[in-house]
């Protein structure tokens, strides 16, 4: 799965341990999905979409590759 969290981050001056505590996890857990070594469960990418004020769709790619 592709997504733009980095790009998202970045964008509103967050570290990735920063956007780790607002979402309730690792700063780990973020680069690794930043990587795509991890898909975010559904509560965890909704939890990082509304940090963005997006939608889901619009932070992750579901299409398969």
């Amino acid at each position: 799965m592709k997504n733009k969290v980095r790009t998202l981050r970045e964008a509103l001056s967050l570290t990735q341990a920063e956007l780790g505590k607002l979402a309730g996890v690792s700063r780990q857990a973020i680069n690794a999905i930043e990587t795509g070594k991890f898909d975010p469960s559904i509560r965890l990418a909704y939890s990082l979409s509304k940090i963005f004020s997006k939608t889901i769709e619009e932070v992750f790619d579901f299409e398969d590759d």
